[in-house]
């Protein structure tokens, strides 16, 4: 069979392929990107579909608008407006299937083949994926602990003359790394003085652990630049605060470009489940949501403290990283002290015959991977797995 050539370059999963060494009995995986399923509000979800069936059936049952569902299209704008995004209007979103739809649709429309597009090293794997299946050629900007390094992102720009940058700026994935509000600003400036695109994609915004919430999004931060909101594209979604299951994300864009990704995304799925949609804005107009990340938020914020703890008491000096203030996920580091492994790979292998799992780090890198790095999830296992499982990757190493 004759498949497109597009998919030469693409790889499947590498973490995908991990999960098939998942099942062996007694195994703690720290390596999933996925909310803990105990989280879930499922009566709150039940009384949502239900009222969605009881009060809008037709609405919930059928075919629907490509833009997305109204009732919910509006309950996402209030829900953007709450986080400081004030100017965000229904008509100005569309709702797509998670946010890694609106990420497909974004390379559908942007890029052609041979275009430059600048990601964070390290950055979500799915976009990597994604923007080179349209043949895209990724340049990758450093980060530090305060996010992408604007002084190297902005060499990159004039070098590279990108079609658009994309960006985690809050709690990235793999990274944790959390966008200093001055680097945020420096960010949007760029967009306008250099005349580029930026895609803000923010799936964890609301996973913060301290009682202040983190700075505020880029879209938020936009009318203070002005011409800013012209180059902006913000990505969002109910997946990790509520559930994935239900596939609900959204785009914020500029006109033209929400037209012409609900033009693609005709092609596609013609439209998100109705029924989801439909049940997503029962929940949020029903006010639960506050109620369910502060729960959860709590629950994270103890498995991060306690993984922070044991990665220090359990491997020591032959390991580095930054406390996450937020999101599902400590980025960290081997070191090599005291004659330990510097290969992540490897201690990935040896982990798992201790029966514990995580992602080596290399699959996160467009480009020049750092092979002493490895990303490790908290959020699915709890505070006596994370001891038992951080002793375990102190015997491997």
């Amino acid at each position: 069979m004759q498949f497109a050539s597009r998919l030469d370059a693409i790889e499947t999963s590498a973490i995908r392929e991990l999960f098939k060494l998942l099942g062996k009995p007694g195994i703690i995986s720290f390596a999933g990107g996925f909310p803990d399923s105990a989280m879930f509000d499922v009566d709150g979800i039940r009384e949502a579909s239900e009222a969605a069936l009881r009060e809008e059936p037709g609405a919930a049952l059928q075919y629907g608008a490509t833009e997305g569902h109204g009732p919910l299209r509006e309950q996402i704008a209030a829900f953007m407006q709450a986080k400081g995004a004030r100017d965000v209007a229904p008509e100005g979103l569309i709702v797509t299937t998670g946010s890694q739809q609106a990420l497909d649709l974004i390379g559908k429309t942007l890029i052609s083949p041979g275009d430059k597009v600048i990601v964070e090293g390290p950055t979500f794997l799915a976009t990597i994926q994604c923007f080179r299946l349209y043949g895209a050629e990724l340049v990758s900007a450093p980060i530090d602990g305060q996010g992408v390094q604007t002084d190297r992102l902005e060499e990159l720009i004039v070098q590279h003359r990108p079609k658009f940058v994309y960006l985690i700026p809050t709690f990235g994935n793999p990274s944790g790394a959390l966008l200093s509000a001055e680097r945020r600003r420096r960010v949007l400036e760029l967009a306008v003085q250099h005349d580029v695109v930026v895609v803000e994609d923010d799936p964890y915004g609301e996973l913060y652990f301290g009682a202040e919430p983190p700075p505020p999004s880029l879209l938020a931060l936009s009318p203070e630049v002005p011409g800013s909101r012209e180059r902006l594209v913000h990505c969002g979604s109910l997946s990790k605060v509520l559930s994935p299951g239900l596939r609900v994300g959204w785009m914020i864009a500029p006109p033209e470009l929400l037209a012409k990704a609900t033009m693609c995304k005709q092609f596609s799925d013609a439209h998100t489940s109705t029924f989801a949609q439909a049940t997503a804005a029962q929940y949020l107009k029903a006010g639960r949501m506050p109620a369910t990340l502060a729960k959860v938020r709590g629950v994270y914020a103890e498995r991060a403290a306690a993984m922070g703890a044991a990665l220090t008491r359990e491997l020591g000096d032959a390991i580095a990283f930054t406390q996450p203030q937020g999101g599902l996920f400590f980025w960290a580091r081997l070191t090599g002290a005291n004659g330990k492994t510097t290969d992540a790979a490897a201690f990935a292998q040896r982990a798992i015959e201790q029966l514990v799992a995580f992602v080596p780090g290399v699959p996160f890198y467009a480009a020049n991977p750092d092979r002493a790095t490895l990303r490790l999830s908290f959020a699915t296992a709890d505070l006596a797995k994370i001891d038992e499982g951080v002793a375990r990757l102190g015997r491997a190493l």
